[in-house]
This record gives C-alpha cells, structure tokens and sequence, in this order.
C-alpha cells in the first residue's frame, strides 16, 4: 500500500464524510485512474520521434504505453487513418498512487510559477484534466538524453458525481486546482 494510498483511507475519507455527509461508504469519491497522453505531430514524418516519446513515457508512468493511431486522414498534415500518431498509458490502483505521489511531491513543484501546466479544468463528471508542456519536469527523465522536448496530458479519473466534490477529494491530495 503506497503512502497516498493510506492517506486516502485513514484521512481523506474521513474529511470528505464530514463534509458532505455520505451515508453509504460507496458514495464516497476516489480515484479511478490516471490516463497519461502524448501526442506527437511529428511522427508522421519521423517515427524515431515516437518511439522515443513513448521511452519517456514508459520510464515516467512505470509501465508500456499503448500507441494511438490517426481515425482519419488529413491531407494538409500528411496524415493517413491509422497512422501511429501518439501514445497513451492508463495507471490504476498502486501505479495510479504512486504516479499521482511523485507528480504532486516531485513533478509539479519543478514547474516554475505553475506557466508549465495548461488547462487546468474539471470536466463535470467529476474528471481534472490538465497538460504539462515539458516531459523534463519529471526526475525519471534525463536531461541530458532528451532529443525533443514534448509535453502530455493528464486526466485524473473520479468516482465523484460533481465537480465540487472532485476538487475537494484532488484538493486533501494537495493538487492544486483551480475551478
């Protein structure tokens, strides 16, 4: 069981009962995944790009990406349906905490006045999604190494049914987000 994972169940839960007044443990939100997302434009001429993305990818989330293909062509970009476009990678339960604990301990604090995350929104459903501009930020990657500088998405997955909810469960994890 990994710390935030602890923190969940012997703190965060507590909090968010008091707060909003579950009755049945079930209702109370949690995490159901974390979705990372990198898409890279330049992989239609230059596969190297891709591959290398999803390396990163792979050392930064602790498991194999899924690369993602185009769904239809577009001429003006060269792009052809079913071309490898991107790669993904969906984090649940121990990977999904302990990725959740670096970017808030590690990652997110190197980001310099917070100009390096982009749309920080929920999603109504109880979903945060936001964009890092630089795969840098995280200490797995070595600077030194890194080619091209790509950034990625990240939707953080909720069981909550509204987005006041949502922030207050992301908010006990001390991610900062704003609505």
């Amino acid at each position: 069981m990994t710390n935030f994972e602890k923190l969940y169940n012997e703190v965060i839960k507590k909090s968010l009962v008091e707060k909003f007044g579950y009755t049945n443990p079930h209702e109370i939100p949690k995490l159901t995944k974390i979705v990372l997302n990198v898409g890279v434009g330049d992989a239609v001429t230059d596969k190297k790009k891709l591959n290398t993305a999803a390396e990163e990818l792979a050392l930064i989330a602790g498991q194999k990406p899924v690369m993602t293909h185009a769904r239809k062509s577009i001429a003006t970009f060269k792009l052809r349906e079913g071309m490898p476009i991107g790669c993904k990678v969906t984090l649940r339960s121990d990977r999904m905490y302990e990725f959740l604990e670096r970017l808030i301990n590690m990652a997110l604090p190197r980001v310099r006045d917070f100009h390096g995350i982009t749309g920080k929104n929920f999603d109504g459903r109880g979903n945060f999604a936001f964009g890092i501009k630089e795969q840098i930020i995280f200490p797995e990657i070595n600077y030194d190494k890194v080619e091209n500088i790509h950034g990625l998405d990240v939707c953080i997955c909720t069981t909550a049914k509204t987005d006041e909810e949502a922030k207050a469960l992301l908010t006990s994890f001390n991610l900062p987000c704003k609505k």
